[in-house]
């Protein structure tokens, strides 16, 4: 199994227990905003990157805490695993337009989904494992999610 090192970033909605997930073009499954590294980028500078590419968002690294770093099966890739450098912020970014989500690059949706619990995965769409099974009992565990 061959491993992909992602950052990754939680936003909560600030007026109902969701968070917010994107998908990219050509694929079914949801996951938490974020990606790859370029080569030499510290993980929190891949998370800043990856958010201005993916959602036009400036995010303010005073705001961003370390969650955790966390593995599960990859849910795009077959055979490969997801190694997630998971960020927390505090608040949403300035520029988030909580009802209409820009979303720019290779993301075809964003969107808040629900948490507590998160949705079934159906053939027509699915939740990425990191974000359902490590990072959103993380959140619980720490107290984050608070509904």
């Amino acid at each position: 199994m061959k491993d992909i090192r992602v950052s990754a970033l939680v936003l909560l909605h600030p007026h109902q227990p969701e968070l917010l997930m994107v998908r990219k073009a050509g694929t079914t499954s949801f996951m938490l905003p974020g990606g790859k590294p370029e080569a030499g980028e510290t993980a929190e500078a891949t998370i800043i990157r990856e958010i201005s590419e993916e959602l036009g968002l400036t995010l303010d690294p005073e705001k961003l805490s370390p969650l955790g770093t966390f593995s599960a099966d990859a849910a795009n890739e077959a055979d490969h695993r997801v190694i997630g450098d998971v960020f927390c912020f505090d608040g949403l970014p300035a520029e988030l337009d909580i009802e209409n989500i820009e979303h720019l690059a290779e993301i075809a949706e964003a969107d808040w989904f629900p948490f507590d619990p998160m949705p079934a995965d159906t053939a027509e769409r699915q939740f990425a494992p990191l974000t359902r099974h490590q990072v959103v009992p993380a959140l619980r565990e720490r107290g984050l999610l608070t509904w």
